[in-house]
């Protein structure tokens, strides 16, 4: 699996190359590491199912002159992968190299001499010396998902040690060298082959990637690639779109992602790093699905708090209310006007909203009466964590700047009124956007990965995740 996840981050190819990146992975070498780690288990696996065919033949050996034998029922014993890497080739891919392999193979052996005698017993291979180099190549399929192919493989074994056991020992010794040969030949036409089929294997895998990850009933997030990876020596990067759009409808806003670059950190295995254009584009998307609006009704208000929603209580402010609406209860609408502006600096992430509060009397039938509409503009920080595999947060009020737009009830001081809707978006509209904003945004990831210990750090222009991971079966 986290083979997939290399190749993955090498080409997860797109048409929309040539603008910013929205997101930027890094794969680190300690990330490749681990990767080594996992595919050689499973590339280890995949050998264990080496399967060498019965064969047979005849060689002429001095002095007694042709030699027909068999070797058959040839099951491996044992295999081992002591010595191996994977490599980045700056430009190119991924290389993955093994050596010093080794096997050990059990079978039954059979010779004919003389027209007439007859020999059988069982033997011993002891395979050293065994050598794959295979180069990774990867394309995009017609869905615009990878594809993985072996683009060449190359697989020697350096000897196979054969001991016979049972029959006569002159004779099998005189004829050992040329099953030696032949075994070492059978093993390396098999080894390739296999190695093709590993690779082969990851592409039902690739072929789940969900190009667009599903956030809820409103939006979603693409993480297809904008540029080719830029792969070096130590590490690999990939420039993701890092895009929200409405479902179904992929409108791109009035806004476009900035040129950003992740600083040099090898700590972590993977670095994710996400503009403010990501969170930027939600906003324009929520905003353009209507759903950035908010209706506030007293029972919203904590039962212990000193403001209620009604006209008694406004109505000590502005009298007017008092006398036109007295005893009735009150809704407040809350709605943007723009979309939210979010600016990430270090250590800190703050959200810009410029927006409306528009206050009604709710009359016995329902009908609702316009009081007031105020222009709001307000700042919060926000709080940016990790949550499996999402990225989430929590925000909490800096400032807010109300000013009167229009006034159904005559002229006031707006100003009177600044304590009770500090209180009303502290206590009310700061915890419902929390909730939302706690279920999360999903990160670019393959299925079944898991982040260890993720830290997320606060930087010019972008966030920065820094974590390792591991897959699960």
């Amino acid at each position: 699996m986290i083979l997939s996840w290399c190749l993955v981050l090498v080409t997860f190819t797109s048409t929309t190359f040539g603008t910013n990146p929205g997101v930027q992975v890094r794969l680190t070498q300690k990330g490749l590491e681990y990767g080594r780690q996992l595919g050689i288990t499973s590339l280890q696996q995949k050998l264990g199912s080496v399967t060498i065919p019965d064969f047979s033949g005849s060689q002429s050996v001095s002095p007694i002159g042709n030699v027909k034998y068999s070797l058959t029922n040839i099951n491996l014993v044992n295999v081992g992968l002591p010595k191996s890497a994977l490599d980045l080739v700056p430009g190119t891919g991924v290389r993955l190299s093994i050596g010093d392999a080794f096997m050990n193979l059990h079978g039954d052996w059979r010779v004919k001499y003389l027209y007439v005698i007859k020999d059988s017993g069982s033997f011993d291979v002891n395979v050293n010396g065994l050598s794959i180099t295979t180069s990774i190549a990867v394309s995009s399929d017609e869905t615009g998902r990878p594809a993985v192919d072996v683009a060449n493989c190359a697989a020697s074994v350096a000897s196979a040690d054969v001991k016979f056991h049972g029959g006569a020992s002159w004779l099998y010794n005189l004829f050992s060298k040329f099953i030696d040969k032949a075994l070492r030949d059978a093993l390396q036409e098999q080894i390739c082959p296999l190695v093709v089929k590993a690779v082969a294997d990851l592409n039902p895998t690739l072929r789940t990637l969900n190009v667009l990850a599903k956030v809820d009933k409103y939006a979603e997030i693409e993480y297809s690639m904008v540029s080719s990876p830029i792969v070096t020596a130590s590490s690999l990067d990939l420039s993701l779109k890092g895009e929200f759009y409405n479902i179904g409808k992929h409108r791109e806003p009035p806004f476009s992602p900035a040129a950003f670059s992740l600083p040099p950190q090898t700590d972590n295995m993977v670095y994710i790093a996400l503009s403010a254009f990501t969170p930027s584009s939600a906003g324009f998307v929520y905003n353009k699905a209507g759903v950035m609006s908010l209706y506030i009704t007293d029972d919203m208000v904590p039962k212990e708090s000193p403001v209620r929603l009604n006209t008694n209580t406004f109505g000590v402010f502005i009298p007017q209310i008092k006398k036109q609406f007295p005893g009735l209860m009150m809704k407040l609408l809350l709605k943007t006007l723009d979309n939210p502006t979010i600016t990430f600096q270090p250590k800190n992430a703050t959200v810009e909203v410029n927006g409306t509060m528009t206050a009604y009397a709710v009359q016995p039938n329902g009908t609702l009466s316009p009081l007031f509409v105020l222009n709001m503009e307000s700042s919060v920080s926000s709080d940016v964590f990790v949550s499996g595999l999402n990225f989430a947060g929590r925000v909490s009020l800096n400032r807010m700047k109300l000013t009167l737009a229009t006034s159904y009830v005559g002229l006031f001081q707006v100003s009177t009124l600044n304590s009770i809707f500090q209180t009303v978006l502290k206590v009310v509209v700061i915890p419902v956007v929390n909730v939302q904003l706690a279920k999360g945004y999903p990160l670019p990831a393959l299925g079944k990965m898991n982040l260890v210990n993720p830290q997320v750090q606060m930087m010019k222009d972008y966030m920065l995740i820094g974590t390792d991971v591991t897959f699960t079966a």
